[in-house]
This record gives structure tokens, sequence and C-alpha cells, in this order.
């Protein structure tokens, strides 16, 4: 009886082809919907807010959700105290294209745009001060601890 053991090895490769089997389809198909709907679309103006038109309105809904993602990250680490688990660079970069994403909605004129980058901005700078001021009182408790072993020790 001729048995295969499959190995991590084997596994991962066999995902490896289904996923990017899976890519290819996601984004055939996602091309098709985008060329066959290009007149389905009309930007028209909301029934519900008529001073603005409906590509804002699911503008502002989508930048709800993404500005807000830092949030919880922000929000731990305020409870926690601590900059553990955080990564200031993600945060920053971000920050620093979110920028980016201002002056792109400056010059398309989009609310929205503006609206979400600016307060994304305004979180994710939180997010490294606050990282960057835990830090810093993290180290200055290790130092602390550090210089109180090294006086109990030479003291004996």
């Amino acid at each position: 009886m001729n048995v295969r053991l499959f190995y991590a090895a084997d596994f991962k490769r066999v995902g490896m082809r289904l996923l990017n089997k899976g890519w290819l389809v996601v984004l055939v198909l996602s091309g098709v919907a985008l060329v066959g709907c290009q007149d389905l679309v009309h930007n028209t103006q909301s029934l519900l807010l008529p001073r603005f038109q409906r590509s804002e309105i699911f503008g502002f809904l989508a930048g709800l959700g993404t500005t807000f993602a830092a949030v919880p990250d922000l929000l731990a680490m305020l409870r926690r105290r601590s900059s553990a688990g955080m990564n200031p660079r993600m945060a920053a970069i971000m920050g620093v294209f979110q920028i980016l994403w201002i002056y792109y909605g400056l010059l398309i004129v989009s609310r929205p745009v503006v609206v979400w980058n600016t307060i994304a901005v305004l979180i994710n700078f939180l997010s490294v001060g606050a990282y960057f001021y835990f830090a810093r009182k993290e180290k200055a408790q290790q130092a602390g601890k550090r210089s109180v072993r090294g006086r109990s020790a030479g003291g004996i």
C-alpha cells in the first residue's frame, strides 16, 4: 500500500495555488463588473440630503469605516497605559499618506476625502504620540528598576 504523507510544505504549495487562482477569479470578475456597469451608475442628488451627491454620501460612509479602524488600537493602548503591541511606524506611514489623500481630496474637490483623512491623520498621529509617551515612561521605569537593583546588590 503506497500511502503518501502530506507535509506542511505540500499543504502550503496547494494553498498558494488555490489562493493565486482565487485572486485571479476575483480580479477578472471585478473587471467584468466595472466594465459592464459604466452606464448603470449615475451620480445624482441624494433624496435624503439634496445638498449632497450620492457618491459623496457613499464616500462619507466608506470613510467612516476606514478612518476609525485605528481607534481600537489607540483605545487599547490608552487603557493598558503601555506601548506593547503597537507599531508606531505603521501609524506614522498611514498618517503621512493620508496627508497626501487630503491634498488629493482638495484637488478633486471631494469633501469626504478631505474630512475623513483629516480625522484619520489626527487619530494616527495621536497613536504615534501615545506610543512614544508610553515607551518613554516604560523606559524610565526600567532604568529606575535597574538602578535600585544595582544599589541593593552593591550594599551587601
